[in-house]
């Protein structure tokens, strides 16, 4: 499919109801959207197929829903870091923030690196990125041991109490999907969820509590991570 013909097939589902209903149901504001739902941006993009060059000239086009494409198009492993500066600069509500942070950045080579300086940032998307790749990275990477993880402990009770909606959402996020890896980091994610609820702003006994009432439910989907199988050579023919 070419530029044009994907244009095209954008304006054609275009829905002007749909633009007022994802403001008011889910707080999506953006400039220049036609009202696609992500469902029928995820067929598009499968029927499409990888393809960095479109999906930059989709991201370029000024269309909303184009960038959100561009999400879903551009291979992983040809991000560069002065793209991700270009595109997470542009975000402007949480669903295209996370839409990239999840399906992009998160399995790029630069995820650790971008986790550790964006979370620092005054931007709320840009903030809200950091922590978006980190909940997604918690969930990507199967093989890393605790230690990659447990890092990530002092950036979330560090920004605990940022007020903003979409950045102390996804800080509780990131706190959440660490405790769900396995057992250990699931106790160690509690006694962090423990702590902020000690601090005074609003924000952090929020964020402390939610975690609180998830991670500790009995009947709590846990992951097993990292689950790695060592076989030794000789092992291959018992």
């Amino acid at each position: 499919m070419t530029y044009n013909e994907t244009i095209e097939c954008l304006y054609d589902l275009k829905d002007a109801e749909k633009v007022i209903f994802k403001e008011k149901k889910f707080g999506i504001i953006a400039n220049n959207s036609l009202g696609i739902y992500h469902k029928e941006l995820k067929m598009i993009a499968k029927e499409i197929g990888q393809n960095n060059e479109l999906a930059i000239q989709l991201f370029d086009s000024g269309i909303y829903e184009g960038r959100l494409l561009c999400s879903k198009m551009f291979k992983p492993k040809d991000v560069t870091e002065p793209l991700m500066e270009k595109w997470v600069k542009s975000f402007e509500n949480w669903e295209i923030c996370d839409s990239f942070s999840m399906g992009l950045f998160s399995k790029s080579k630069f995820a650790l690196a971008k986790i550790l300086e964006w979370t620092e940032r005054k931007s709320e998307f840009e903030k809200r990125a950091g922590f978006a790749i980190m909940a997604s990275y918690c969930m990507a990477d199967k093989i890393s041991e605790n230690e990659l993880f447990e890092q990530f402990f002092p950036i979330i009770k560090r920004e605990a109490n940022d007020e903003r909606l979409y950045v102390k959402k996804a800080v509780n996020w990131a706190l959440r999907n660490i405790g769900k890896r396995n057992i250990d980091l699931n106790r160690k994610a509690i006694e962090v969820a423990y702590e902020i609820l000690k601090f005074e702003s609003n924000s952090a006994k929020w964020i402390g509590k939610n975690a609180l009432t998830e991670l500790q439910k009995g009947n709590m989907r846990m992951s097993d991570y990292p689950r790695v199988e060592y076989r030794s050579p000789l092992s291959k023919n018992v």
